[in-house]
């Protein structure tokens, strides 16, 4: 299968991966200033934006898909689900990937017994049930989530919601694909085991992925540093585009 990828600019190669729901139209608002420091590859992943959806939507055939893709040595930017899709990948492709930029990004994105840095198990039971019957309505509750508690509340949803349907409706099936791998996803044993360059950029605000889940792979993943971005919620990168472009470059650039 062949993914959708919009590459622009010129430099070090850098492929950016979307949340779900979304697609790569998502990074427009740090597209013109990364383009000109990167080579960007902009990816719709499997069944959003202009790409098709695979058979089997798992968290490993993602990031299988991404990674056939992308050129060799590439920096890797991911966000919140496409944060995840990253660290498969650095799991199963570790010398595909140069460096690591992981933005609002855990290893489990619902409660445990042992993880309280996460959303309610039932607050993604209820996403899934609600899909079935208001499918819009869903995607922009959920948006509504992402934007929650940052200082840039309303401008941020207004573009999360005003891009949502930009390149077409996301397939639903790969839309509960996503939500199952946000549900069932647990990488924390394997999160030692990632010794690529990575970066954690997070958002103070985070309500979705809350930053407790940042500095706890900080201290595991051996080559890992944390960024926490103050005043921003979940999407940093619309909310603090100058901030997330300064940090981003300046450690792709060490």
């Amino acid at each position: 299968m062949k993914l959708h990828i919009e590459t622009v600019g010129n430099g070090l190669d850098l492929a950016l991966l979307h949340g779900w729901g979304m697609h790569g139209g998502v990074w427009d608002g740090v597209r013109g200033t990364l383009a000109r420091r990167f080579r960007l590859h902009l990816v719709d992943l499997p069944g959003y934006g202009a790409s098709a959806a695979v058979a089997s939507g798992t968290l490993e055939s993602m990031a299988r898909s991404v990674a056939a893709a992308l050129p060799d040595h590439v920096h890797l930017c991911g966000w919140s689900l496409g944060g995840q899709v990253a660290l498969e990948m650095a799991l199963l492709f570790p010398e595909k990937i140069a460096r690591l930029v992981l933005v609002a990004t855990t290893p489990c994105f619902t409660v445990r017994d042992d993880w309280p840095w996460a959303v309610p198990r039932e607050v993604l039971l209820d996403f899934a049930a609600a899909l079935e019957t208001d499918y819009e309505g869903t995607l922009k509750r959920f948006l509504a989530l992402q934007a929650r508690g940052d200082d840039e509340v309303k401008m941020v949803l207004k573009r999360l919601r005003d891009g949502l349907f930009a390149k077409g409706r996301p397939d639903a099936e790969a839309l509960r694909a996503g939500l199952a791998i946000l549900l069932e996803s647990d990488l924390r044993e394997q999160a030692a085991l990632i010794e690529t360059p990575t970066l954690l950029l997070h958002g103070e605000r985070d309500l979705l992925t809350p930053p407790g889940a940042a500095r706890w792979l900080a201290e595991r993943m051996p080559a890992a540093r944390l960024e926490v971005v103050a005043g921003a919620a979940h999407a940093p990168f619309l909310s603090h585009p100058e901030a997330f472009t300064e940090i981003v470059s300046g450690f792709l650039h060490e």
